[in-house]
Order: C-alpha cells, then sequence, then structure tokens
C-alpha cells in the first residue's frame, strides 16, 4: 500500500513481483490523481491514471509486467514516486 499524505507518496519508490496489485490511498485533505509518467511511446496516462481522489479514496492497479513504472500526481506535479515490478 501506498500512502499519500503531506503532499507526499509514502513510501516513495516501492518494489513488487509481478501480478501485484498496488493500492494507494488517500489520507490528504486535498484531492489527488495518481497519473503512470510517459515512458517512450507510452502516452502520458496510458497505462495507469486514477480519478480524483478525495480524502479516504482508494485506487488499486495490478502490475503484470516488470519493470519501473514513475508516476505523479497531476494535480500537484511536484509529488513523484516509482513502482518497480520484478
Amino acid at each position: 500500500m501506498v500512502n499519500i499524505q503531506n503532499f507526499a507518496f509514502n513510501p516513495a519508490s516501492i518494489t513488487v513481483p509481478k501480478g501485484t496489485t498496488v493500492t494507494w490511498v488517500n489520507q490528504d485533505t486535498a484531492n489527488h490523481q495518481i497519473v503512470n509518467d510517459a515512458q517512450g511511446s507510452i502516452a502520458q496516462g496510458a497505462l495507469f491514471t486514477s480519478n480524483s481522489l478525495a480524502k479516504d479514496a482508494r485506487y488499486s492497479f495490478t502490475f503484470d509486467t516488470p519493470g519501473t513504472y514513475p508516476y505523479h500526481c497531476s494535480i500537484h506535479p511536484s509529488m513523484k514516486a516509482t513502482v518497480i515490478v520484478t
């Protein structure tokens, strides 16, 4: 699980085996939206994009392919983190 708190993703980097479902939980009072970063020919947001998450809202995504998946909050672009899938 990745907590969204104090305008940061915690942990900022998480390593999981392929097939793992990662869940983000917004613990801030501000809304946040999780969007994967553009990689190569993958358009920004093409792999995973949450709706705008209000306080206590959750978003989950299953990572089936090994790789490194940087992402950010589209509402607060300075919020950045990474999922590493082995």
